[in-house]
C-alpha cells in the first residue's frame, strides 16, 4: 500500500506528461498451432533454494521427460530472470514448441510474464500452463522432501495432461471512461478523489452527510502532535475548490451498472437523481466507535470513551478534582468471541491521552488496564514516554476481567487482579474511560448488495488479496480504503487512499483495456432458461437475452466458473477451463505410465467408474 501510495504521489507531479513518452511493444504474429500435435515444453525451476531445497528439481526434470507430447524438460534457477525468459524463447523457435508449462511459484504474479514471453516468442499466450510446485509443494512439505518431490511430479504431470488440451484464445477490448465515483467523504475518500484528480481525472464524491470530514472530525491531534482539525480544514478546501472533483452531499449511489472501465451510477440527492459515467468505483464509506453497553457507559457521565476523553482534552473541558484517578480500561467489548478483532488504535490513543492528562493534571495518577500493549512500531516509544511520566499500567488475564460497580451517588469502584503480581488491586477512580470498538457503518449492507462486494466476519469489507491484492475487490475496477477496509491510523488510511489512486490511474489512464480470454460461453441450443447462472453468479456477469436465453457479458465475468458448474443442462463453456482439460490433468494424473494421448482418454474413467492404477518406476 505504501508504495503504490508513493507511486499516487509521483503520477501527480507527471501528469501533465502522460502518454508523451509512450512506445507501443510490437509483438510477432502468434504462429497458428491449430493442426499442430502437441509440442510441450517444461522448464522446472529451482526458484533459488525456496524450491530446490525441498524438491528434487532434477528428478522431476526426468520424470517429466517421458511424458507424452514432452519434447523439451529442463530446470533453471530463476525461470523468471530476463535471461532465462530468453531461452524459453530460443527454445520455442528452435524444439517448434506449442504448448509451455513453467513449474514455479504462484500464477498469481508470475503467469502474466510468462504470457507475454509466450507473446514475445510468436505463441497464442494462452497456450501457458503452470504448476505451482513452490506455495504446494516445497513450502507446505519442507519437512517431507520425499513427498514433497513426488507431488511436484504429479502436479508437473498434471499439467502435461492439461497443456496437451489448450488452445489460443483471443482478448476483446472495452473503451474506458475517464472518470472515477467515491463513495464516502471522509479522509479516505478526500485523500482518494484529490490524488485522482491532480492526475487529471473527474471524480464524483458521494457522501451522505451534510458536510465531508467523516470520523476525523472527532479527531483532534495525533501521536506526534499535529493538529488533525486544522489537516482537515485544508482538506476538505482543497476538495470543495478543486475543479475536477463534483461533491454530492447528503447523498446516496442507489444504483451502479456495467463493468470495469464502463460503470453507469445513480446519485441520490434528496428527491433528486444525477446518472454519471464513471471507470471505477471506489469504497470508503469509513467505520465508527461502537457505543459500550457495559461498564456503566450511558449510565453515568464519568464513565466516557477514549475519543470522549480525546474532544474534551482538545476543548479544555476536562475537570479533574486534585489527585485524582483516572482509569483506563483496554479491549472493552472487543477481542472477545462475539467480536474478536482488535481495533489497533485503542493502545496507542490511551498512551497518548493518558500522556495529555499527566501533563495537564500533574497530580492526577492515571492507571491502565490492559490485556495486551499494541502500540506497535515507533509508537512504543510513546510507551516508554508514558511510563516514564508515571502512567501506570496493570495487565490482567482474558479470564478474569475487571469487576465494575457504580453507587447510588455515581461513586466507581474497578476491582482487577494484577496477574503480574498476582494481587487484587482495587480502584475508585473519578473517572473511567473505556476503549471502545471500532465498528463498521451501519448501512455497510446496502453498499454489499449495490456492488456485490464481499464483507468479512468482522464486519468490514474484504479485499480481493491481502498481500497481492490491498486495495482491490475480487470484481475488477472495484476498489477500497480507510476504516470501510479494517480499524487502521489516520496516516494508514492516508496512504492506503493513495495507493487507491495509483491502482485506478491504471485503469483511467487508457483509452481501450484488454479483457481476458478467459470466460464463460453460454450455447443457446442447450439452454433451457432456469436463470440458475443468474442466481450464482457473485459478479452480475449472465442477463437474460432477448431471446430469453442466458447471455454473459463478457466485460464482468471474471472467469470464476460458478455457472459453468450449477448449469443443469451443461450449456455454458468456461473458456480456458473446458472439461476436455480438465479430465485430461485427471487422466494424467491416475495414468501416469507413458503413451500417446488419445480420444478415449477422456471417457475411460466413465467407462470403467474406477481409477486406474499409478504407474511407478521400477
Amino acid at each position: 500500500m505504501q508504495a503504490s501510495a508513493a507511486a499516487a504521489r509521483a503520477m501527480s507531479l507527471l501528469a501533465p506528461a502522460r502518454g508523451t513518452c509512450i512506445r507501443t511493444k510490437v509483438y510477432p504474429p502468434q504462429r497458428d498451432v491449430t493442426d499442430e500435435p502437441p509440442r510441450i515444453g517444461v522448464f522446472i525451476c529451482h526458484c533459488g533454494s525456496n524450491i530446490a531445497s525441498v524438491v528434487d528439481v532434477e528428478e522431476v526434470v526426468r520424470r517429466t521427460a517421458v511424458l507424452p507430447n514432452v519434447v523439451l524438460a529442463e530446470h533453471n534457477i530463476y525461470t523468471c530472470a530476463d535471461d532465462t525468459q530468453d531461452t524459453i524463447k530460443d527454445k520455442i523457435g528452435q524444439y517448434r514448441l506449442n504448448r509451455v508449462i513453467v513449474a514455479s511459484c504462484t500464477p498469481r504474479t508470475h503467469e502474466a510474464i510468462f504470457r507475454d514471453t509466450l507473446r514475445d516468442a510468436g505463441l497464442n499466450p494462452y497456450l501457458l500452463e503452470m504448476a505451482n510446485i513452490r506455495d504446494q509443494c516445497s513450502w507446505v512439505h519442507s519437512a517431507a522432501p520425499d513427498s514433497a518431490t513426488r507431488k511436484a511430479a504429479d502436479l508437473v504431470r498434471m499439467a502435461v495432461g492439461r497443456a496437451a488440451r489448450l488452445v489460443p484464445l483471443t482478448e476483446d477490448t472495452v473503451t474506458v471512461k475517464g472518470a472515477a465515483l467515491i463513495i464516502g467523504g471522509g479522509v479516505a475518500g478526500m485523500t482518494a478523489a484529490l490524488a485522482m484528480a491532480d492526475q487529471g481525472f473527474p471524480v464524483h464524491l458521494v457522501e451522505k452527510s451534510e458536510a465531508l470530514g467523516g470520523a476525523a472530525r472527532d479527531l483532534f491531534r495525533t501521536l506526534d502532535g499535529l493538529d488533525v482539525q486544522a489537516f482537515l480544514a485544508e482538506t476538505i478546501d482543497r476538495v470543495i475548490g478543486h475543479p475536477r472533483i463534483t461533491v454530492h452531499l447528503h447523498s446516496h449511489v442507489t444504483q451502479v451498472e456495467g463493468h470495469v472501465g464502463d460503470f453507469t451510477s445513480v446519485i441520490t440527492t434528496g428527491a433528486k437523481t444525477r446518472q454519471v459515467e464513471h471507470g471505477v468505483v471506489v469504497v470508503a464509506t469509513g467505520a465508527v466507535e461502537g457505543k459500550p453497553t457495559t461498564f456503566g457507559y450511558g449510565q453515568s457521565p464519568r464513565v466516557i470513551t477514549q475519543r470522549d476523553l480525546s474532544g474534551q482534552l482538545a476543548r479544555g473541558e476536562l475537570d479533574l478534582p486534585k489527585g485524582a484517578t483516572v482509569a483506563m480500561l483496554q479491549c472493552v467489548e472487543q477481542r472477545t468471541a462475539d467480536r474478536p478483532y482488535c481495533s489497533r488504535v485503542c493502545c496507542t490513543m490511551a498512551v497518548q491521552n493518558a500522556l495529555a492528562v499527566r501533563e495537564r493534571h500533574p497530580d492526577a495518577r492515571v492507571v491502565v488496564l490492559y490485556r495486551d500493549m499494541r502500540t506497535y512500531g515507533f509508537r512504543e516509544i510513546a510507551y516508554k514516554k508514558a511510563r516514564q511520566a508515571g502512567v501506570l499500567f496493570v495487565r490482567f488475564d482474558d479470564d478474569a476481567p475487571p469487576g465494575f460497580s457504580l453507587g447510588a451517588d455515581g461513586a466507581i469502584e474497578l476491582t482487577v487482579r494484577d496477574a503480574i503480581v498476582q494481587r487484587d488491586l482495587l480502584m475508585r477512580p473519578s473517572v473511567l474511560v473505556l476503549a471502545a470498538p471500532i465498528v463498521g457503518q451501519h448501512d455497510r449492507q446496502e453498499v454489499s448488495d449495490l456492488l456485490r462486494i464481499p464483507i468479512n466476519a468482522d464486519g468490514f469489507f474484504l479485499e480481493a488479496h491481502v498481500k497481492l491484492r490491498p486495495v482491490d475487490f475480487a470484481s475488477e475496477g472495484l476498489f477500497l480504503c480507510g476504516t470501510a477496509h479494517a480499524p487502521k491510523f489516520l496516516s494508514e488510511t492516508i496512504s492506503q487512499a493513495s495507493a487507491v489512486a495509483a491502482r485506478a490511474a491504471s485503469i483511467l489512464s487508457r483509452q481501450t483495456m484488454p479483457i481476458g480470454a478467459q470466460i464463460a460461453r453460454v450455447d443457446p441450443d442447450k439452454c433451457v432458461s432456469c436463470m440458475t447462472c443468474v442466481h450464482v453468479c457473485p459478479y452480475l456477469a449472465p442477463i437474460v437475452g432477448d431471446d430469453n436465453k442466458a447471455q454473459v457479458q463478457p466485460t464482468v465475468c471474471m472467469g470464476c466458473g460458478s455457472c459453468t458448474s450449477e448449469c443443469p443442462a451443461k450449456a455454458i463453456t468456461l473458456h480456458h477451463y473446458t472439461d476436455a482439460q480438465i479430465l485430461g490433468a485427471i487422466d494424467r494424473l491416475l495414468n501416469a505410465g507413458p503413451g500417446p494421448v488419445g480420444p478415449g482418454e477422456g471417457a475411460y474413467l466413465e467407462q470403467v467408474g474406477v481409477a486406474r492404477p499409478r504407474w511407478t518406476e521400477g
